[in-house]
């Protein structure tokens, strides 16, 4: 019986692990959606509720970071460079 228990245990412990990476993962995605919209709001631009925020790598460069902002009223294209306003281009 005592096999069994550490067996429950050690599976008990694996799948908070795994929870716990997944909801640091989804955090992150949230965050970075999240932090690029509240950037365009305070440069001007209307994101009233973000959806997604994929890295546009064919754009991107070490220290210029390019993302497609998806919002609900509308898209967007940021370029980020460090310690400057980002680069705001509405898609259609």
């Amino acid at each position: 019986m005592k096999n069994g228990r550490w067996i429950f245990i050690a599976t008990l412990a694996l799948v908070d692990v795994l929870a716990v990476g997944r909801i640091s993962a989804q955090g992150a995605a949230e965050t970075l959606q999240g932090m690029l919209a509240a950037q365009i709001r305070s440069q001007g631009f209307t994101c009233d509720k973000p959806l997604g925020a994929t890295k546009d790598a064919a754009r991107s460069r070490a220290d210029h970071g390019v993302w497609v902002l998806r919002c609900s009223n509308a898209s967007y294209r940021v370029s980020r460079w460090p310690d400057m306003p980002a680069k705001v281009e509405p898609l259609r």
